[in-house]
């Protein structure tokens, strides 16, 4: 063979084995990607289904958070003014002024279509995150509107928070507390002085009184925490909850009754064990609890949120990716994770990817989950668009 024709069959032959070595980091680079890039391939927006908190409480480009709204389909952020993670704290909220600039921020890289939901717990007294020291207006508990029993005076106090609410652009309050006073010396509830009271009727008026004041400025509500909270005698921040012994029927009648009048817009769950409706799992990642009591029995076919993944009660139990594969299989909708790290979006999106490619989660569960979620905030986008008529 001549040197001329050897050497350029030599160097052809270089060449397409240098291709066949580039071609799985291409292909790689091209397919896989990132969780983002992943699921966009499939037309899943799976960030959708998470709400996240995070860290800061002035928003420069750059910010993680803006990237995951912008690039993950980010569905919602959860704000504080203090944060579970000492190293991280979310310190998202120090003054009206500063509160606005944030969420306007936050809200300016969503999609047109698809605004962000800014969640807060506004409940009023001990929980209450926009708080007086900071500038805010001064709120009750709902323990004293309770005693008071007022629905008028609860209905004034409640439009003075939801309008706080408005001013300051969050748009879901993760409340009202419907878990009714069962248990006085709960150190999560009565001692909080969360409940409006024992009795399911008040309880009940005086929701209802606070959701219709929300809902007169825009502002989404979250019944909690599904299917009672109220007689524990443990916190489940803290650790393992188990109310098999104290909870009733009783305590779902706020529920039942709030979903039959169309005012449960979102339903949040309780981390708490109860062997006689799920003998394994707690509420939160229990298929009987969550689909066949709250959605078949009770009628709610709305978002269910699930209380922080990362509250001691689940994650001192299962490993994140446990918790979120039971929690979808239960039939929640929203998955809460309040750790305020950089990267839970996407460690979040990887899971979820994970689960749907193994075939643990069904690509048909997810669907009902984005589905419900797009019809509610559907119903966002119609309020926005009023308010700027």
């Amino acid at each position: 063979m001549p040197l001329l024709l050897r050497t350029y069959l030599q160097n052809i032959a270089i060449i397409l084995f240098g291709l066949l070595l580039l071609a799985p980091q291409v292909q790689g680079a091209t397919t896989a990607g990132s969780p983002s890039s992943k699921q966009d391939s499939d037309g899943l927006p799976l960030g959708q289904m998470l709400l996240v908190g995070f860290a800061g409480s002035v928003i420069n480009e750059g910010h993680p958070i803006l990237e995951d709204i912008r690039q993950r389909h980010l569905g919602g952020v959860i704000l504080f003014n203090y944060g579970s993670d000492s190293a991280a704290p979310a310190n998202n909220i120090t003054s009206p002024r500063q509160l606005r600039k944030l969420t306007t921020r936050l809200q300016q890289a969503a999609p047109n279509r698809t605004p962000l939901l800014i969640a807060v717990d506004q409940e009023g007294g001990r929980i209450c995150r926009l708080k007086e020291s900071l500038g805010f207006p001064a709120t009750v508990s709902f323990a004293t509107l309770g005693q008071r029993n007022n629905l008028a005076f609860t209905r004034q106090r409640a439009g003075e928070i939801a309008s706080t609410l408005q001013k300051a652009g969050i748009n879901l309050n993760l409340g009202p507390v419907v878990d009714l006073n069962v248990n006085p010396a709960n150190p999560i509830i009565g001692k909080l002085q969360r409940s409006f009271s024992a009795d399911p009727t008040v309880v009940t008026a005086h929701a209802r009184e606070f959701i219709r004041a929300h809902h007169e400025r825009g502002i989404l509500c979250s019944l909690k925490h599904f299917p009672g909270h109220g007689s524990s005698t443990a916190d489940s921040h803290k650790g393992f909850v188990d109310v098999t012994d104290t909870w009733s029927k009783k305590e779902l009648q706020p529920f039942r009754t709030l979903t039959r009048e169309g005012l449960a817009d979102t339903v949040l769950t309780a981390h708490v064990y109860n062997a006689g409706l799920d003998p394994k799992l707690p509420a939160t990642l229990s298929k009987p609890t969550v689909e066949g009591l709250l959605r078949k029995q009770l009628g709610f076919q709305g978002v269910v949120i699930s209380d922080d993944l990362t509250m001691g009660a689940i994650a001192g139990q299962y490993t994140l990716e446990e918790s979120v594969e039971k929690a979808l299989n239960a039939g929640v909708d929203m998955l809460l994770l309040a750790d305020n790290r950089p990267d839970t979006t996407t460690r979040m999106l990887a899971i979820l990817q994970k689960l749907i490619d193994s075939g643990r989660v069904s690509r048909q569960r997810i669907d009902q989950s984005l589905k419900r979620i797009e019809k509610l905030k559907n119903r966002l986008h119609e309020s926005n668009k009023r308010d700027h008529v």
